[in-house]
């Protein structure tokens, strides 16, 4: 007699959760890395002087060989708005993986303006896909208790790879020549690796299958992640809850063109679901943070006064604090909501970059001033770390439906790429040109975010993916801050009832079946 095979080596469970959430923190720990690595690479002589990019006259290029990679990125994301749906979950990621892989190389390899140029737009086309993809990877194949958590890790897990490529650029700053920018960009190469290993075996996402009428393998990954027998009640109502969701999102569906011209009726609120799902991103990026992931060691240089090495020191400490604090936010996402750590955080960040904007105003006159402002470019880090670095990639893979999660993801990803291109490409020239004036910009821009977010957007911790589908077919005020059950960090009673109807329901069918198969058999 033949053995049958356990899939994924005989893992379930929490084992299984943790393998998945390994190789999407992978994932976001190689978009971390990127991020950081370029911040010590343009401030590199060897590399200055290998693309002629040395002196102020090749600002604006040095400016935009950063932010081309941001260009990449936003194609890349509308690459997995139109294949992902197709490919899936895994095989998107492993397409992503290669093409970072091809990118990584041409930067490591490069010799000229037009190489570095090539291998940044298409190291950015595989993040851009990447990025799309991974965070709607977690949150389907994750059960509902843990899903604010490990993306919130995830993201943890992105900074831990800022961290750890802004400590590697310390080291290097000691060496000279082309070692000090080839390696840490070459080193990339050791995540595509690991993702190219560990991906292709894990389970793709139960929903994704569901929405391919592939509803056995549904049935197997839900069991295998809840750890129960795949005829479980529990089982069974998950699967009628995302099959209804799929036929309710399908039969009322609107086409792309009525949508954005408003022709039809939209009974699912499937463009304010986009549009809130999008604007997280477009806020992630108008609060400033690119401004340090990308320059901090050239803002510490220019804005504040201090030398290479010390400010390649303080980038490296700044991002072992940024780490710590972004990885306790994950037990934090539940209790307090992704709305509640959305505002902490946007208020946090307003308050650092007006004490920041006060003093290198004030270093007109008094250098020492400027060196007091450090504490408040940690403090920025500190406080995006807890909510604005991880909900942003959280939000809208819950506020989108399941036939929409995939482009509604994709469109919020895109908008991050092409708002962080922008920024990427101004900050130089800003810094460069009105100095201390450039700060107020991102002070009255974190200002203006908050009363949008406690308005605008209802929370989505303790909720099921099914659960925010159901709300929006109640059709909701556009206004949610009077609507206790839209803000409330707890699970809403009218969606604990339904679903313990439904797992009745399934109990007593299940019952029914066997009790009718025995007296069939007697």
């Amino acid at each position: 007699m033949a053995l049958t095979k356990e899939p994924y080596f005989g893992l379930t469970g929490g084992w299984l959760t943790f393998w998945i959430t390994i190789a999407c923190a992978t994932d976001m720990m190689l978009f971390g890395y990127d991020q950081g690595v370029f911040s010590g690479v343009i401030v590199t002589p060897d590399f200055l002087q290998v693309h002629d990019l040395v002196g102020p006259s090749r600002t604006k290029v040095l400016s935009t060989v950063s932010a081309i990679y941001d260009v990449g990125c936003f194609f890349g994301a509308i690459l997995a708005f139109t294949i992902g749906e197709r490919l899936g979950r895994k095989k998107s990621i492993l397409l992503g993986t290669v093409i970072i892989g091809v990118g990584t190389i041409l930067q490591a390899s490069s010799f000229s303006l037009p190489q570095i140029f090539v291998g940044r737009i298409v190291l950015g086309l595989g993040n851009g896909i990447n990025t799309a993809t991974a965070p709607i990877w977690q949150t389907e194949t994750a059960q509902a208790k843990w899903r604010g958590k490990l993306v919130i890790l995830d993201l943890g897990l992105n900074v831990g790879g800022y961290c750890v490529v802004n400590w590697i650029n310390y080291g290097l700053s000691f060496h000279e020549g082309a070692i000090a920018w080839r390696l840490p960009i070459a080193l990339q190469l050791f995540f595509v690796a690991f993702l190219l290993v560990t991906v292709p075996w894990l389970p793709e996402s139960p929903r994704w299958l569901m929405m391919q009428a592939r509803e056995g393998e549904a049935m197997e990954v839900l069991a295998c992640v809840e750890a129960m027998p795949i005829d479980d009640p529990l089982i069974r109502t998950q699967r009628d809850e995302i099959k209804y969701s799929i036929t309710y999102e399908t039969e009322n569906s609107v086409p792309w063109r009525d949508l954005l011209r408003r022709r039809k009726g939209d009974s699912t609120k499937t463009l304010r679901r986009l549009l809130l799902g999008a604007g997280t991103q477009a806020m992630q990026q108008f609060q400033g943070i690119n401004i340090m992931s990308y320059y901090l060691p050239m803002v510490l240089m220019n804005s504040v006064g201090l030398s290479d090495r010390m400010a390649r020191l303080l980038t490296a400490c700044n991002a072992t604090s940024y780490f710590i604090f972004s990885c306790a936010a994950a037990t934090m996402v539940e209790r307090v909501g992704r709305r509640g750590l959305m505002m902490l955080s946007g208020f946090g960040q307003f308050v650092s970059f007006l004490v920041i904007t006060m003093l290198l105003y004030l270093a007109e006159n008094n250098k020492v001033y400027a060196t007091a402002s450090v504490a408040f470019f940690f403090l920025f880090h500190i406080a995006f770390g807890m909510g604005m670095l991880g909900v942003p990639w959280l939000y809208p893979t819950e506020i989108n439906s399941l036939p929409m999660r995939t482009k509604g993801a994709a469109v919020a990803t895109a908008t991050n790429w092409i708002t962080n291109f922008a920024i990427v490409e101004i900050t130089p020239i800003g810094i460069q040109s009105i100095g201390w004036k450039f700060w107020i910009v991102w002070t009255v821009l974190n200002a203006v975010f908050l009363p949008i977010i406690y308005f605008l957007y209802p929370e989505t911790a303790n909720r099921t993916l099914e659960d925010m589908d159901a709300y929006y077919r109640s059709n909701p005020p556009l206004v949610v801050a009077g609507d206790a059950d839209a803000i409330s960090t707890k699970r809403p009673l009218q969606f604990v009832c339904h679903e313990d109807e439904e797992v009745q329901k399934n109990a007593k069918q299940a019952i029914s079946g066997e009790i009718g198969y025995a007296e069939h058999v007697n």
